[in-house]
């Protein structure tokens, strides 16, 4: 049985549903910004949690934006994995 305490903000206690983020990182020398990303995000304050699955996926995005040494790179999210 799944815990229900996953499914309740830690910040304002109201019901986290199923949505989508926008990820931001600034590495110095790149900015990589991917849009459409997985979350759980609460209907009340806003904040958004993504899952490990997805953390994995979006380490392979950045580390890929990297490699091709823009300036700034604006991705929609993809499963890698």
């Amino acid at each position: 049985m799944k815990d229900q305490s996953v499914n309740i903000c830690p910040i304002c206690s109201r019901k986290k549903k199923d949505g989508t983020a926008t990820f931001t990182v600034d590495l110095k020398d790149t900015v990589v910004v991917v849009r459409d990303v997985p979350a759980s995000v609460c209907s009340l304050c806003g904040n958004e949690w993504i899952n490990d699955d997805v953390a994995e996926d979006l380490e392979a995005i950045v580390d890929d934006a990297k490699k091709r040494k823009h300036i700034i790179e604006v991705t929609r999210f993809r499963k890698t994995t």
